[in-house]
């Protein structure tokens, strides 16, 4: 009985030890950007870009990533087609991918109506090996997080941030630029809608920077035309914008969780010969400092 019993405590304790190592796995994700691609284009091609369709075995074929997430603008006019289309591409690359839907894919009532009932709440959290993820719709009220979403995310930190390790979020329009801010030159494809400051530098990013957490906060909304990439680092908080679609600096983020917790960044070039022709994404940092708005 007794060995029974040791039996019985080697085994839990040699069933929790591998839930353990599987819950500190590294692992990886990518981010993509703007991937209907070029204004002009969208409405001939089937699928995503064709320079990002060309990398679809890049992702597939490697275990460790374990999902991806598309920062807005995945299709063009909100078709059925076009979602078919692009869910095919899903399909083919065999991961589960998150939307955070950009004013193309859910920009009126008859498209978001569209998304919503194929995809589900336009907003969402998840937990992946003690990392929070969180995505965002910022097209509820123009580039900016509307209140009741505000409201929810502000339950969600509270809620999550302590038992977390790191934060990313996920959202489609750049909410850190405006007209007159250190970030007026981010490469951003689109200034409508941003007639009226937002709530990014009176909430959003100073609650981020309040948490222990690392935090990275990931866009969408660039890269249709000659620039695709930004890096910024201030304090605990990371902003990157990243798209296609310019045929210049079209680009997508493999983001690499160690099993410390430590996160580093592969920036995929899509144009040219080389996956490495635009350097490491911190390469494309701004040079002042400070996150003043």
């Amino acid at each position: 009985m007794r060995i029974s019993v040791y039996l019985l405590t080697f085994i839990l304790l040699a069933l929790c030890t591998s839930c353990e190592k599987e819950e500190d796995a590294g692992y990886s994700f990518f981010v993509a950007g703007h991937v209907y691609g070029a204004h002009g284009e969208a409405e001939i091609n089937e699928g995503v870009h064709p320079p990002f369709k060309e990398k679809l075995d890049l992702i597939k074929n490697d275990p460790s990533i374990a999902f991806g997430v598309l920062t807005g603008d995945m299709v063009y006019d909100g078709s059925l087609k076009e979602w078919e289309e692009l869910d095919a591409d899903i399909a083919y690359m065999g991961k589960t991918v998150y939307f955070a839907p950009g004013n193309h894919d859910i920009g009126n009532t008859k498209k978001r109506k569209t998304f919503t009932e194929r995809y589900g709440p336009s907003y969402r959290s998840f937990m992946h090996n003690n990392d929070l993820f969180i995505v965002l719709d910022t097209n509820l009220e123009p580039a900016d997080v509307s209140k009741n979403q505000l409201k929810w995310l502000k339950g969600e930190i509270a809620d999550k941030a302590d038992s977390s390790r790191n934060i990313f979020v996920f959202f489609h329009h750049i909410l850190w630029w405006q007209k007159d801010n250190r970030y007026r030159d981010s490469p951003l494809n689109s200034t409508k809608g941003r007639d009226k400051e937002n709530n990014f530098f009176t909430e959003i990013y100073p609650m981020f920077q309040s948490l222990e957490n690392e935090v990275f906060l990931f866009a969408g909304d660039t890269g249709a035309y000659e620039r695709g990439i930004m890096y910024d680092k201030t304090d605990n908080v990371r902003l990157i914008a990243s798209g296609m679609g310019g045929r210049k600096e079209d680009n997508f983020v493999i983001v690499d969780i160690a099993d410390t917790g430590v996160v580093s960044f592969e920036l995929i070039a899509l144009n040219g010969p080389s996956i490495d022709g635009m350097g490491k994404l911190e390469d494309h940092s701004l040079t002042d400092s400070g996150p003043a708005n």
